[in-house]
């Protein structure tokens, strides 16, 4: 197994154990649902909601090394924990509190991603809208590479109903109009 693999394995263990609710996204997710790339690290949200984000921060840095000085300021600042899991792979743990977040906590799935490595993942419809909300370049590249293999399974309404709301909050609307002519095309 590789290094990243296991990685995910062991936040995912010990996020299980706290009984927390979380899911991976990011390049691993991307693995399932989209075009597979390299990624560098595991990305996951832990679903913190307002207020327990320093809890949350604190356990998880009791369990795994923080990748900056002040993790913990930084993360509580910016909601997004940089760690290390124990075989030295990048962490990052972006912490959930929005409806959009907790919708996409009941609708991740556990996935076999070989033998004995089943890891939840976000579902193909809550990747996209995170990557085209974050509308970087990469990040359009896997939206694409999502709507493209996932063609008309997709669950258009629902992405284009989450992406309006955080692209209000953003004041970016050219990006839900990106996204809808993507799925468009690829259908």
């Amino acid at each position: 197994m590789n290094k990243i693999f296991e990685a995910a394995r062991e936040v995912c263990e010990f996020m299980a154990e706290q009984r927390w609710q979380f899911c991976l996204i990011g390049g691993l997710a991307v693995q399932r649902w989209g075009e597979p790339r390299l990624t560098r690290g595991a990305d996951l949200t832990l679903m913190t909601g307002l207020g327990d984000e320093e809890r949350c921060a604190r356990a998880l840095l009791d369990r795994f090394s923080a990748r900056i000085d002040d993790a913990l300021e930084f993360a509580l600042a910016n909601r997004v924990l940089l760690a290390r899991a124990s075989n030295g792979t990048d962490l990052d743990i972006s912490f959930g509190a929005l409806d959009f977040e907790e919708s996409m906590m009941t609708r991740a799935t556990p996935f076999e991603f070989g033998p004995d490595l089943t890891l939840p993942t976000c579902s193909a419809e809550d990747l996209f809208v995170m990557k085209a909300f974050a509308a970087r370049a990469q990040d359009w590249l896997d939206a694409e590479g999502i709507a493209t293999r996932q063609g008309g399974r997709l669950d258009r309404p629902y992405i284009l109903r989450h992406l309006e709301v955080l692209c209000e909050l953003k004041e970016t609307p050219e990006i839900v109009d990106r996204a809808r002519k993507m799925l468009e095309a690829s259908s």
